[in-house]
């Protein structure tokens, strides 16, 4: 007899996390294996835009620096960290667009950041509870509106929080 499968707990993870990864002094790595240890289950998503933004960091970035460790993220991303970069076929693009639009439009996240609200909807399109950010935009949003917004987006909401005050809360 077939055992079910248990529910994965899914975790977006926004570029600038990524980027983090790959400086060893930094201590998201810290955060990615205690919700390894802690959290059964869970599978880190890198979603569309964050791959876009990676891929145009490391062939425009500013800096030498900035194309390397972007270079770097995308390497490591599957066969060293097994993160699973995410797609949505066509349709789910379309939504994407719309639920971003949205996000953007009640001041919830400022309008020019199109990127940011597109890797909130991203990341709730996905079903999961969490986007793993340092971004203020991103950070400082209203979290009852923002749920208020998914939901009437028929999309589930999603709990925005940087690594600092995730390592403090499992710890």
């Amino acid at each position: 007899m077939d055992r079910p499968v248990p529910p994965s707990t899914l975790v977006a993870l926004d570029t600038n996390f990524l980027l983090d990864l790959t400086v060893p002094t930094e201590r998201v790595q810290d955060l990615v294996d205690l919700l390894r240890r802690r959290v059964k289950g869970v599978q880190f998503l890198v979603p569309p835009t964050v791959l876009t933004e990676l891929a145009h960091l490391a062939e425009k970035g500013e800096t030498a620096s900035a194309r390397t460790m972007a270079v770097r993220a995308l390497q490591s991303m599957v066969p060293r960290w097994k993160f699973h970069p995410l797609d949505f076929v066509p349709v789910g693009h379309g939504i994407v667009e719309r639920v971003a639009a949205r996000l953007r439009g009640p001041g919830l996240i400022p309008p020019g950041e199109i990127h940011d609200s597109l890797v909130v909807a991203e990341a709730a399109l996905a079903n999961c509870v969490l986007l793993v950010t340092s971004d203020h935009h991103l950070l400082d949003a209203d979290a009852g509106l923002l749920r208020k917004v998914l939901l009437a987006s028929d999309v589930e909401p999603i709990a925005i929080q940087s690594p600092r005050d995730l390592l403090l809360k499992f710890k």
